[in-house]
């Protein structure tokens, strides 16, 4: 059975952009974007929202980039399935790409069943859907040593998990890699 893992990366106060939308500050160095890519090799299947998959669809078309761990990132992307979740989006654009217009908790579950490699949950609107159904084995966090004071939290609120920390890892420039199981039999959401 594949794991559904959701991930992202934070300011220390949990925010994955500004009030203004600004997210620059948590541009992954070339060492913790080396880390991520190892972490995303597993991975057969990214499932999406609108908004973050169009941000992605930029690794669709990356040109080669002087950074070896961007190409080895876009080659990542580009060899994995993605389900963008939208009522909005009149179509995709990438390759290996379909449109689902609602989440289906049972549907997801299927997926968990029958992949053939981890599914990634992107996104904090998204990953509410699947926090909450109880779908989610695993939280990765980077945590980027600054604080934004407000703005796009990575975490619904309502939402409860008991997690066990598996690993952690501290990187030169201060970033801290943490990641969690959901233990299962707790209550996945308090509304």
């Amino acid at each position: 059975m594949a794991k559904l893992v959701y991930a992202m990366i934070a300011s220390l106060d949990g925010y994955i952009a500004d009030e203004d939308g600004d997210f620059s500050w948590a541009e992954p160095d070339p060492e913790v974007h080396g880390f991520i890519n190892e972490l995303e090799r597993p991975l057969a299947t990214y499932l999406y929202g609108r908004n973050m998959y169009e941000m992605m669809t930029a690794w669709q078309d990356l040109p080669v980039d002087e950074r070896a761990e961007m190409n080895d990132f876009a080659e990542l992307w580009r060899a994995a399935d993605k389900i963008v979740y939208s009522t909005t989006l009149p179509e995709v654009s990438t390759p290996r790409t379909r449109l689902v217009r609602s989440f289906d908790p049972e549907a997801v579950a299927r997926l968990k069943d029958t992949s053939e490699g981890d599914i990634a949950v992107s996104g904090p609107g998204l990953a509410a859907h699947a926090l909450r159904a109880g779908l989610v084995d695993e939280c990765h966090l980077f945590v980027v040593p600054v604080v934004r004071g407000g703005g796009l939290s990575w975490l619904p609120e309502g939402v409860r998990l008991d997690l066990e920390l598996i690993e952690e890892k501290r990187f030169t420039g201060g970033v801290v890699f943490l990641r969690y199981g959901v233990k299962r039999g707790a209550p996945p959401a308090a509304r």
